[in-house]
């Protein structure tokens, strides 16, 4: 396990940061209020929809009953007409609603994962072990999908169905008044209480099944990964079982939500069969007294039957909701977990036009707050231009050194100073910022699932062809490289999985070398390869820098005769090494 692993900015991994301020699921809203100008039209179109269907039966029932009776076809013609028109319309609207409502939502999700994107860099790599990598992965998709659920499958048909309601129950009071009272009770009982119900008896699955959905991620991911450990130490059925017990509660937790749903959609399909008989009643009883045409009868009693369609999607939406709330509170987690490291508030530039040196001086890092600290009064000068070789045993601090001086990690005492200026003032992840002035190689570097080409280009997009051969050949993986059939187009799988270690290495280090920042620092860029190879590359590496400041970190003893000075870190503290002491070490 590497530095940058165990370190977990303070935090649990079972026990992020929780959200303060606004509640989870407003700030998710706020954060697609941006996108409002694209959601607008397609609200007011998914609510004229439904409007135009509630007001295409309602029209056609007082059509048909009024051409009972007979009239000059003048009487009726306008009717007609707006028949056929909601007819269009409602096409149209549903059209315009879907069409408007998926490019608005697509976009704003689009810009929400941006945002959590950003928010999740200046975690990485210190403060990202704060969650596992599944449960991350499950954030990053499907908690960040459900701002997607929050605009389509909630807030659209709410507003679409609220229309519906206050526009039926205003049309039902006006031809009747008792009528329009209790279309407007029964409305507000199957709008508002019975979703309020199911929101409620969905909280507590909700947050079961995402805690089971991250589960499985975690667990698939475990055994994708650790595929061959675990077949070598016979735990796949372990594994397996594990995965099994995960997806058989999700489909527990599900079935249990459906259920409650179904429930709900049950209820309301009751109180619109009550609404319906009932408005009917009173409508009959007045048409009997005198006090309602009969066409009017028929309009109040389909009014109350079509009037509850667009509250069916309810129910569904105040699932939804749940599930929303539970993400919503998840990504608050993650956008409130401090930085391991913290940006000035106002950063000074720095001058990259001219050689950097690098000096540490009594430099204290601790992992945890209460830990014993993993470096304690490191002093060590890097003068422009010299390359100075780093030795040490495994868990001596040196990648613990490399990530503080790649503003990876907070020190606590001390300091770091680099071009004279010291690194906690310098910009951060902007313009010249600190990654760009000291970086390389670490000990985790990451191989993506692409060409070798694009690998080496993530370090330079811009390089050339020529430098491409340069890095690599310095690199000694050229040769390699032209002996593969697609050559530079050659797929390496996740994290270099098509490849030895030894050629995963070396790629690494001609991305190292590629990049050429004014200081290059290595941690231990030969491991994986054969001692004669390994001297060799160091040998190479020690060429290739010269006259550039650079920090070696390696346990190899031998290749190193080129170096301008060679120290070892041991129990935190830097201890010079001769050349003559270098050569009695590695006899």
């Amino acid at each position: 396990m590497t530095t940058h692993t165990r370190m977990t900015a303070h935090t649990r991994a079972d026990a992020p940061v929780r959200a303060r301020g606004p509640r989870p699921t407003v700030r998710l809203l706020r954060h697609l209020l941006p996108y409002w100008r694209r959601l607008l039209p397609a609200a007011l179109a998914a609510a004229g929809s439904e409007l135009a269907a509630a007001a295409l039966m309602a029209t056609a029932a007082w059509l048909i009953t009024r051409a009972a009776q007979q009239p000059p076809l003048a009487a009726v013609s306008l009717a007609i007409v707006a028949v056929r028109a909601l007819a269009l319309g409602r096409g149209t609207l549903r059209y315009i609603d879907r069409l408007l409502g998926h490019d608005g939502v697509l976009r704003a999700v689009a810009g929400f994962r941006t945002r959590v994107y950003e928010a999740l860099v200046p975690l990485a790599p210190a403060g990202t072990p704060a969650f596992r990598s599944g449960d991350l992965l499950t954030r990053l998709v499907d908690d960040v999908d459900a701002a997607q659920d929050l605009l389509l499958r909630v807030l659209i048909p709410a507003a679409a169905a609220y229309a519906v309601t206050a526009t039926a129950t205003a049309t039902a009071a006006l031809l009747l008044p008792q009528a329009g009272a209790l279309l407007g009770l029964l409305l507000v009982v199957a709008g508002l209480l019975v979703p309020a119900l199911v929101l409620v008896l969905s909280r507590r699955t909700g947050r079961a099944e995402k805690a089971a959905r991250a589960e499985l991620a975690v667990a698939t991911l475990d055994l994708a990964q650790g595929a061959a450990d675990l077949a070598a130490y016979g735990a796949q059925n372990r594994a397996h079982r594990r995965v099994r017990n995960a997806t058989a509660r999700i489909a527990a937790l599900e079935r249990l939500g459906a259920l409650t749903t179904s429930l709900a959609s049950a209820a309301v399909l009751l109180l619109q069969g009550g609404a319906t008989v009932g408005v009917t009643w009173l409508a009959l009883r007045a048409h009997a007294s005198g006090a309602l045409p009969a066409v009017h009868l028929t309009v109040l009693a389909v009014l109350a039957l079509v009037s509850f369609e667009a509250l069916a999607p309810l129910p569904g939406a105040a699932r939804h909701l749940a599930a929303v709330r539970v993400s919503a509170r998840r990504l608050a987690d993650l956008l409130d977990t401090p930085p391991p490291v913290t940006d000035p508030p106002d950063p000074a530039p720095l001058a990259t036009d001219e050689p950097l040196g690098v000096v540490i001086t009594d430099l204290r890092v601790r992992h945890h707050p209460d830990g014993p600290p993993a470096l304690d009064g490191v002093s060590l000068r890097l003068p422009p231009g010299h390359r100075v070789v780093l030795l040490g045993a495994s868990g001596s601090g040196k990648s613990t050194l490399i990530a503080a001086l790649m503003r990876f990690v907070p020190y606590e005492a001390g300091s770091i100073r680099i071009g004279g200026r010291d690194l906690r003032e310098l910009r951060d992840c902007a313009g010249a910022d600190v990654r760009r002035v000291i970086t390389g190689m670490t000990q985790d570097a990451h191989v993506f699932h692409t060409t070798i080409r694009a690998n080496l280009l993530l370090a330079r997009p811009d390089a050339t062809d020529a430098e491409l051969l340069d890095a690599a050949r310095r690199a000694r993986i050229l040769d390699w490289i032209e002996s593969l059939p697609d050559r530079w187009d050659t797929l390496v799988g996740g994290d270099g999985a098509t490849v030895s270690g030894g050629q995963r290495t070396r790629l690494l280090l001609a991305r190292a070398l590629l990049a050429d920042p004014p200081v290059l620092v290595l941690d231990e860029p030969t491991e994986g390869l054969d001692p004669d190879t390994a001297a060799a590359v160091l040998a190479d590496i020690l060429d290739a820098t010269r006259g550039r400041t650079t920090l070696l970190v390696t346990h190899e003893r031998s290749g190193l005769a080129a170096a301008d000075e060679i120290v070892t870190l041991d129990r935190g503290r830097i201890r010079p090494l001769t050349h003559d002491g270098l050569a009695r070490t590695a006899l």
